[in-house]
C-alpha cells in the first residue's frame, strides 16, 4: 500500500542518495540493561498476576473448581476440602509469589546477560550492525 508521500516521492526526478553505515556495537552498559530488564520484569509480573486472575475467574465461572472439589472430596472421604486451599485470596498470593520471583530473576538475568556480551566482545569484537537513511 503506497502512500501520497510515497507517490510523490517517485514523480520527482532527483535521486536522492542514500547513505549506509556499518557500526559495531562494543559495550552494553550495566545499569542501563538493569533498568530496562526491570522494567520489563514489572509488566511481566504484572501481566502474570492478571492472567493468573482471569483464569481463577473463568474457572469459578465454569464450576470446575467446584466440581474438582467434589472429586477431590470424594478421595479423602469428605475430610479435606479443596477450596480450602484454592481460594481467591491464595491464589492471589501465589500470584504475587511468582510475580516477585520473576521480577527478581528477570532482572538479574538482565544483567548477567550485559556482562556477558560484555565479555564476548573482547573476544569477538562486537555486533555488527548496519543503518541507512532513506
Amino acid at each position: 500500500m503506497s502512500t501520497v508521500a510515497d507517490k510523490l516521492a517517485k514523480k520527482s526526478s532527483s535521486k536522492t542518495s542514500s547513505k549506509q553505515v556499518r557500526l559495531r556495537l562494543v559495550y552494553v552498559d550495566f545499569w542501563s540493561a538493569v533498568k530496562l530488564s526491570f522494567l520489563a520484569s514489572v509488566a511481566l509480573a504484572i501481566v502474570t498476576v492478571v492472567s493468573i486472575f482471569l483464569v481463577y475467574l473463568v474457572l469459578e465461572a465454569t464450576t470446575l473448581l467446584s466440581k474438582l472439589d467434589e472429586l477431590f472430596m470424594a478421595f479423602t472421604d469428605g475430610t479435606v476440602s479443596l477450596t480450602t486451599f484454592i481460594g481467591l485470596p491464595q491464589v492471589m498470593a501465589f500470584a504475587a509469589v511468582i510475580a516477585i520471583l520473576n521480577l527478581v530473576v528477570f532482572t538479574v538475568l538482565g544483567a548477567v546477560v550485559a556482562g556477558i556480551y560484555n565479555l564476548m566482545v573482547k573476544i569477538t569484537g562486537g555486533l555488527l550492525v548496519g543503518f541507512t537513511s532513506n
